[in-house]
This record gives C-alpha cells, structure tokens and sequence, in this order.
C-alpha cells in the first residue's frame, strides 16, 4: 500500500469536458495546478483510449513536476501505462482486483454510497473514499448523503474521505469539518469564470481550517 498523506487529497480538482465553457482538460488541469490543487483527476470518458493514454501521460508529468498527485478515473489501465499516482473507481467499475492490477506504490480510491460498501473499499485495498455529499449534475448516479453521511463513512471506515457533490468554496469548510480530508470538486473549477481564482479561494478555505479548527 502506498504511503498516502492525506494532506495531498486536500483540494481535488476533477477535469470534465462537459462543464467547462468549452475549456479542455488539459486547460482545466493547468489552471487547478496554477491555482494550489494539491490533487488531480482526469475524468475523460468521452475520449478514444489512444488519446485518452496520451492525455494522461502528459497530466502525469505536469503533475509530477508541480508536486500534485494525479489519478485517472475509472481506468486502472490507463493509470498503469501512464505513470499516474494511481486510480479512482465507481461501484460500477471493475473493483475486484483493482488493487492488484494498481501495484503496490499507487493509491487507488474509491466511491462508496454507505458504510457497508466503505469497509469493502478498506478489506479492497482503498486507500481513501469518495463520498456524495450533496446533488450535482455531474454525479447524478450518486445518492447524496449529506454530511451525516460523510461524518459516518469517516468514522467507520477509518480512511480518509473525500467529500464530492455540490461542494464550492462557500461551503466546503462545512465538508471539511463534517471529517472529509479534502473536497473534490469538477463544476466548482471547471465551470468557473476563472477557474485560477477559484481554485486558490477553495485553498484558501482549506488552509484556514487547517490552521483555525472547526471551532465556532
């Protein structure tokens, strides 16, 4: 299992081609590394597997020079042939062996709808959770569940969580406090006016929580 510190899931940037006002990823992706991402994905469904490698070679990179830690979703293949940090997969991805096929030095997270299925994740080999806390349109095949549901996965899994799902600079101390490690977000960035700004805002509200508590 790789060494995670969960300082590097703090502040997860998502790259999405369908919320992007006709940005890129690899446009999204500069602009998060620019901005303090401390955490990349590339979630590119839409791609021909040849390009989809080629992208992710590139992000690997990038990521690799800036320090970020950079995972390709879904596709653990991909991952692998493209030096990535690792992987993130669904409930309707291939779990079984995903862990074995990532190798020991890249982190493989997962996305979980309820403590059952996180301590599968954990006896899986997952290295951290992905949580929905609140609706999106771009995770609509996941049932919110808020930040009871966040606190609880937390609690029982004993990994770290990383909140998902509706999540912008104005709420995610809420996220944060509610015991996530971090806050993924893809519209939060990638739909904004300028998704530089609104990546340090969202580091800005981690770097306050980190060091001023969840006090009142």
């Amino acid at each position: 299992m790789p060494d995670l510190d969960p300082r590097s899931l703090s502040v997860y940037v998502i790259t999405s081609a369908t919320v992007a006002r006709g940005r890129g990823h690899r446009e999204i992706a500069r602009a998060a590394i620019d901005g303090g991402a401390t955490a990349l994905q590339l979630r590119a469904p839409e791609l021909p597997d040849d390009e989809l490698l080629r992208l992710a070679r590139d992000l690997a990179e990038s990521c690799r020079r800036a320090g970020v830690l950079f995972l390709v979703n879904d596709r653990v293949d991909v991952a692998v042939a493209a030096s990535a940090g690792g992987a993130h997969v669904g409930q309707g991805d291939d779990l079984d062996g995903a862990r074995e096929r990532l190798g020991p030095e890249r982190v493989l997270g997962i996305s979980v709808n309820d403590t059952e299925q996180a301590l599968a994740a954990r006896t899986g080999g997952a290295d951290y959770l992905g949580v929905t806390v609140w609706p999106s349109p771009t995770k609509r095949e996941a049932p919110p569940l808020g930040l009871e549901g966040v606190a609880e996965i937390s609690s029982a899994s004993g990994l770290p969580v990383v909140g998902i799902g509706g999540i912008r600079a104005a709420n995610a101390r809420d996220v944060l406090c509610a015991g996530a490690v971090g806050v993924a977000v893809i519209s939060a960035i990638a739909a904004a006016k300028d998704p530089v700004v609104a990546t340090r805002e969202l580091r800005d509200v981690v770097e306050r929580v980190r060091t001023e508590g969840c006090g009142p």
